[in-house]
Order: structure tokens, then C-alpha cells, then sequence
């Protein structure tokens, strides 16, 4: 009997019930193998469809054809193909082993006939059971079940071979302990604490695809602090271990490692505003200075900012990505030191400032908020809340989204009758800054301001400023 779980699995419209009678009748094995399983009994949204095969790659392709509306061949030297129909996605794979050369980011590929052989070589048990559509009997030879009913992370061989096989499972273990709410089994921490080097051998690519799945899980701290406790983090974020800064019996301030995953464990989970949460703080052991009023970490958003610059890049990020998460990090602090009250010129340069990352950036600032006194915690809670009242009543009155002067550079060019050149850079910088300070002012006020400018610096007198209505 089909349990009710996997009842759908069996469905004439969807992929599973339509590929298994494809390769059946072509006298072909196929199972329905890895996330796709462990999803469907876990009674998860199951959206992909991942399969395993004895048919070879070119057989693959040549049976996926005539039922995809596209067949994507470019795993195909690595065992797998792709292939789309409808809104469906599913990947089939050939029973294969995967081992990695001891120096090599790529793995050499050979191929099973043996489903059980290729499921020992997959991550963890709980992604090495495979169902075979005609009858839906798991085939289970790792106790994946067992695991999944006890909420355990464990290799199906030993985990010296398994992340040996390949390092990246080493990062997934705590990526899936992020993601599931699993617990890494106690041989496969000590396992990563032991070859953790070995994640030298993988790509920046490969790593910032799983750093980013595990960073939008929805609670990645205890995740995150096994990544330094087993020092995995040291081979691709060693800024992180340097936060558990050695506390001075003196000069005490908080854990600024412990407080990092607090952040990003209370943010929203959008992979810009997790990765500023991260690294927002990661400035401040370059920057901790011990004074007669205790411990400072001065301009550490500077320097911070800089740092992560500096990492993302090294990860492969894309640049605007890494744009947004080091202005995130460099406008942390802001809104902390406006303590007297917000003027309407500091609120257009905190909007102008932060630009689309304005909701990313008050969310990031109350999230960086986790300290046990909650009357300091309501403090700040309301000057933020002050902070949002003033950018709503401000941005009824002005257009804060498009803070520009008046005239545009051209406008100005020909009104003093010059060509392009720094100088009109200078006054269309001046006029920004005006109305930042001052708010709205119109376009002849704008000229006038710029036959001033040109008038100190020694050019002709252009003349009066146009009509407004010019």
C-alpha cells in the first residue's frame, strides 16, 4: 500500500508516473532519488524532480527528448541531464561514482549499474533513499528513514570517505542542519574538524552557492557557529572565527561572534540582508581600542565595509550584490548616531544614502538590536520607529526617492555656455547638497546659484537665470 504522502507521486500528471513508464518500456531502471525523496516524506513541497538511472547519458537524451519541451545536455559530461515540460523541471542522472583527484576542483565521474553503489556515494542517508515509481518500495540501504524520523545528519559511508569523495559536503552538512533543522552526527563533526583543509580543493563558485542556500535557511545561526567550531569557516571565511574576540576582564563588551548570528538569525531571509547581518560587525577586532571609558570599535563600518568588499569578491559574488551588502554595512551605525533627533536634511541623506536598500537597511538596524536590557532595547526600537515616522512625513511633503537638483548638467552647460569638464560635476554636487540641507528650491534659484558659482571661479557673467517657466 502507498502511503498517502507519496500518493501524489504516483499522479498520471506529473513527471515521476510519466518518466518511469518512458524508461520502463525502454527497458531502463529509474528511481526517484535524493532531495526530491527526502522532501516527499517529509511531507515538504516537492518542486524538482531528481532521477537516477542505469541508462547511460546519450540514452538519457535520446529518451527525454520526445516527452521534454527542452533537454538541457550541458551535465551530461558529469552523468546528468536536464530537461523541462511545462513548468516542471527534473534531472536524470546515471548510476555513477564521484570521487575528487586529491588536487582536483572537478570530479572524475564512473558509472554504476548498481543503484545501491550510487547511493553510497550520495551526501547523507537521508538523501540516499530511492523510490522506484512501479511498486514504491524505498530502497533504503543506509537507514535513511531511521534518520529522517530522528531529525540526524549522517554520511552513508564513513565521513572521512564521503567528504573525502567530495569537501563541499563538509559546508552542506551544516547547510541542510540549516535548512532541515537536523543535527550533524557526532562522526561527521569530528570528520569536518579533521579534514576541513580539504575544502580547499573547491571552487569560490561552488562555495558561494552553498554558502547562499545556507544563509537563506530559516535559522542559520547554530549552523553558522558550527562552521567556526569545526573551523571549516577558516578555508573560505576566516574574518568570522576572528569575531569571538578574547573578552578583556576589564574592558568587557559583548560577543560580538555570538551577537553576528543572533543578526542574522532575527533577519528577514533575503540573501542581501542575511550576508550584510553577517558581515556587519566584521570590522571591529581591527578596530577595538581599549580607553578610560572602556572598549571602542571606531569607524569599524568603514573598515568593515571595506573587508567585505574584500570577501564577497573572493567568493565570486556577483558585483551588485556585493554593492548592496557593503552599503548595508557601511550604513549600519547611521542611524545610531543621529541621538539629538532627526532634521530634515539628516533624513534626505539617509534615504538619499541608502537609496532601494532603505527597507533592507531599517530592517538590518533593528535586527542588530539583541541586547538583554529592554529598556536600551526600547530605546532604540522607538528612535528607529521616529526614524521611519520621519521618512513617511518628509516623503509626503518632497519626492525623497529622487532627491536631484532642479536643472540637469546639460542645462547647466548651456547656460554658462561650456563643455563637459569637472567643474560642472562641482556644481551639480553644490546644488545635491542644497537640497539635501535646505529642501525644494526652483529652477531660477538654481541658476542664480550657478551664475554665483561661475562668477567666484572667474568665468563670463552668463547673464540672469532663465525664466522658470524656461
Amino acid at each position: 500500500m502507498i502511503p498517502k504522502r507519496l500518493e501524489f507521486l504516483i499522479s498520471p500528471e506529473l513527471p515521476p508516473a510519466q518518466l518511469s513508464e518512458v524508461f520502463s518500456a525502454a527497458g531502463n531502471q529509474l528511481f526517484l532519488v535524493g532531495g526530491s525523496v527526502r522532501d516527499a516524506f517529509l511531507e515538504r513541497d516537492v518542486v524538482d524532480f531528481d532521477f537516477a538511472t542505469d541508462a547511460r547519458p546519450d540514452r538519457i537524451i535520446e529518451l527525454l527528448e520526445p516527452w521534454a519541451d527542452t533537454v538541457y545536455t550541458v551535465g551530461a559530461a558529469f552523468g546528468t541531464v536536464a530537461a523541462r515540460r511545462g513548468g516542471r523541471v527534473v534531472e536524470v542522472t546515471t548510476f555513477r561514482n564521484e570521487i575528487y583527484r586529491d588536487d582536483s576542483r572537478k570530479p572524475q565521474v564512473t558509472y554504476s549499474d548498481d543503484i545501491v553503489t550510487d547511493l553510497s556515494r550520495r551526501d547523507f542517508t537521508v538523501n540516499a533513499i530511492a523510490l522506484p515509481l512501479m511498486g514504491m518500495e524505498p530502497v533504503d540501504p543506509f537507514d535513511g528513514l531511521v534518520d529522517l524520523a530522528h531529525g540526524v545528519l549522517r554520511t552513508p559511508l564513513d565521513p572521512s570517505v564521503s567528504f573525502s569523495d567530495d569537501p563541499l559536503r563538509m559546508l552542506r552538512l551544516f547547510r541542510f542542519q540549516a535548512s532541515l533543522g537536523f543535527e550533524p552526527d557526532p562522526t561527521a563533526l569530528e570528520a569536518v574538524r579533521s579534514m576541513s583543509d580539504r575544502l580547499e580543493i573547491i571552487s569560490a563558485e561552488r562555495i558561494r552557492d552553498e554558502l547562499s542556500k545556507l544563509m537563506v535557511a530559516p535559522a542559520p545561526g547554530t549552523a553558522l557557529a558550527g562552521i567556526v567550531e569545526t573551523g571549516l569557516a577558516n578555508h573560505f571565511l576566516p574574518e568570522l572565527p576572528t569575531l569571538a574576540m578574547e573578552q578583556d576582564p576589564n574592558h568587557r563588551h559583548k560577543d560580538v561572534l555570538a551577537h553576528t548570528f543572533a543578526v542574522v538569525d532575527k533577519a528577514s531571509p533575503d540573501l542581501t540582508l542575511r550576508l550584510a547581518a553577517l558581515f556587519h560587525d566584521i570590522g571591529k577586532p581591527d578596530t577595538r581600542q581599549f580607553g578610560p571609558d572602556g572598549v571602542s570599535f571606531h569607524h569599524h563600518e568603514v573598515v568593515g565595509a571595506r573587508m567585505t568588499r574584500r570577501r564577497m569578491k573572493a567568493l565570486r559574488f556577483p558585483k551588485e550584490t556585493i554593492d548592496d551588502v557593503a552599503q548595508l554595512v557601511f550604513l549600519h551605525l547611521r542611524p545610531h548616531t543621529l541621538k539629538m533627533g532627526w532634521t530634515d536634511s539628516a533624513v534626505r541623506r539617509y534615504v538619499r544614502d541608502a537609496g532601494d536598500l532603505l527597507p533592507l537597511l531599517n530592517e538590518l538596524v533593528r535586527c542588530d538590536v539583541t541586547t538583554a536590557n529592554a529598556r536600551r532595547e526600547r530605546l532604540i526600537q522607538n528612535g528607529i520607529d521616529e526614524l521611519e515616522f520621519r521618512i513617511a512625513e518628509l516623503g509626503a511633503k518632497e519626492e525623497l526617492a529622487r532627491l536631484r537638483a532642479p536643472i540637469d548638467g546639460h542645462e547647466v552647460m548651456g547656460y554658462l555656455g561650456i563643455g563637459p569638464g569637472p567643474g560642472i560635476g562641482d556644481i551639480m554636487g553644490l546644488m545635491l547638497e542644497r537640497r539635501i540641507d535646505q529642501g525644494p528650491f526652483s529652477k531660477t534659484e538654481a541658476y542664480q546659484m550657478t551664475r554665483e558659482w561661475a562668477i567666484a571661479r572667474g568665468m563670463s557673467d552668463p547673464g540672469p537665470p532663465p525664466d522658470e517657466e524656461e
